[in-house]
């Protein structure tokens, strides 16, 4: 139920995020080498976010990349709690990776320290990530 919740209000910040002007957000200050790669199952579907580029691959689309972007964070929060990834040459795409106690991808026993949200176009899918 908790994860279901935390999923909402993740659902609705992409949606916020979209409507709103950007300057509710500010662009974080990440280090270079900070890399994820974040995976979904049920459907499988991977993202891997890196200064060369985000690549989202499913069993159905094999790769497809998008440029790199610096992430926005929430204003007033710390850079590595909260990370929107705006995926561009997509209209109202979104990766948010968010910092959490523990997720689960419900198939192995792994826990990840964050959870991800995928918006592509009308589909919303949910996950784990780490980074590389």
């Amino acid at each position: 139920m908790k994860t279901f919740i935390s999923s909402i209000v993740l659902l609705g910040l992409g949606v916020a995020l979209l409507s709103m002007n950007s300057n509710s957000f500010v662009v974080a200050e990440t280090a270079n080498s900070e890399e994820f790669i974040a995976r979904g199952t049920e459907p499988f579907w991977s993202i891997t976010v890196s200064k060369r580029g985000i690549i989202y691959s499913s069993p159905d689309v094999k790769k497809q990349t998008f440029p790199y972007v610096t992430p926005l964070k929430a204003e007033g929060r710390p850079a590595n709690l909260l990370r929107v990834y705006r995926l561009r040459g997509r209209s109202n795409s979104l990766l948010i990776i968010k910092q959490v106690n523990s997720c689960s991808d419900g198939m192995s026993d792994k826990v990840y320290p964050y959870s991800a949200t995928v918006i592509l176009d009308k589909r919303v899918l949910e996950g784990c990530a780490e980074k590389k």
